[in-house]
């Protein structure tokens, strides 16, 4: 049993919760990912690994609502305790000192940029960070990005903080005054389309990491199958990171779409928004 040691909402249907699981977190590393069951009877939920703190024995996950099973885990309060917690799984960040590097975080996605964002951050690296959400409510993990983050640029539909736009508007403003070695972008799979569409034009390379539906985490029930560079990969082993120039982006995205009705609202609204701001 893996018990809850505190517990917090950050949104409206965001919640951050710290797992005592410490062989976990001594082998955790940027970029991977758990599984856990709420109970013997749970659905299997991969959560990626926010934070770790070896000496403490804990990690850090944070989920979003959007089912039977994290409306259920957000039911948990502290001192409640998880049937299983399996990983660290997926293959970790290539974190090096590169240069510049920008990393593009969006929704409930900045969870997963965030540990990147300190990984290279701590290798020496110059970071510039980007986040964007709909509204300064859902714009999470501001302070801790900003902490490890050279520059921080945040960006909401509606403009209550920061710039009113997209992600890709304050990507390309970047490129266009500076050099970046690589960069990074975690978010919704139409947001991550149009970032690589972006980090194309200027010819960096983009990192994006992929959530298909996932199982057994072990690649054995192909679940999470994607397609990258017209061969087909499975995210728990071989990603979830992946170059994002090589992501077969319109197969990925219609394969989410049948898991998820709110994807596909979120996908015809971020297109109309791209057309709009060109």
């Amino acid at each position: 049993m893996f018990k809850i040691i505190e517990r917090k909402k950050l949104a409206p249907t965001e919640f951050d919760i710290l797992v005592d699981a410490p062989r976990i977190a001594k082998k955790s590393r940027p970029g991977q990912f758990v599984i856990l069951r709420i109970d013997e009877m749970g659905e299997r939920i991969p959560l990626t690994i926010v934070d770790t703190n070896a000496e403490k024995g804990w990690v850090r996950l944070i989920f979003q609502v959007i089912g039977k099973s994290t409306a259920q885990l957000a039911t948990l309060l502290k001192g409640d305790e998880l049937a299983d917690l399996v990983g660290p799984l997926g293959k970790p960040t290539e974190i090096e000192n590169y240069g510049t590097v920008l990393l593009v975080g969006g929704g409930v996605g900045i969870a997963a940029l965030f540990p990147i964002v300190k990984g290279l951050k701590e290798a020496g690296n110059r970071v510039i960070t980007i986040l964007g959400a709909k509204n300064s409510e859902l714009l999470i993990l501001r302070d801790e990005c900003e902490e490890y983050s050279d520059e921080l640029i945040l960006m909401t539909d509606d403009g209550s903080v920061g710039q009113k736009g997209l992600v890709t508007q304050a990507m390309a403003e970047v490129f266009q005054r500076e050099k970046v070695a690589f960069a990074w972008a975690i978010g919704p799979s139409i947001m991550m389309k149009f970032c690589t569409i972006t980090a194309q034009k200027y010819d960096i390379p983009v990192y994006v990491s992929l959530n298909p539906i996932m199982i057994d985490g072990t690649g054995m029930c192909g679940g999470c199958r994607v397609t990258i560079s017209n061969e087909i990969k499975f995210a728990c082993v071989d990603g979830p990171e992946f170059l994002g120039e090589a992501v077969d982006w319109d197969e990925f995205i219609n394969r989410m779409k049948q898991y998820n009705s709110e994807e596909q609202q979120s996908n015809e609204m971020y297109e109309k928004q791209v057309i709009q701001n060109g």
